[in-house]
């Protein structure tokens, strides 16, 4: 069950009335910055975790690094 045009239109003509024009402008510009801001804090958030992440597997293992003093030992 889903809104048709009209019913839309309806919706708008309210809103429209109720808050004004240059309102609904500052209201849909402000939102739009907002989620401007959350996909770049996501995206900054997943650049954080992907360097993380590939600094992690650049890292040398603890194991690699004790069998690496064990053969050092042994010389």
């Amino acid at each position: 069950m889903g809104l048709s045009v009209p019913q839309l239109l309806i919706i708008l003509a309210i809103v429209l009335l109720l808050f004004g024009a240059k309102r609904l402008r500052s209201i849909g510009t402000d939102l739009g910055a907002a989620v401007k801001g959350f996909k770049g804090a996501v995206k900054e958030g997943e650049d954080e975790n992907a360097a993380k992440l590939e600094a992690a597997e650049d890292a040398p293992n603890a194991e690699d690094t004790k069998v690496s003093n064990d053969q050092q030992d042994k010389v």
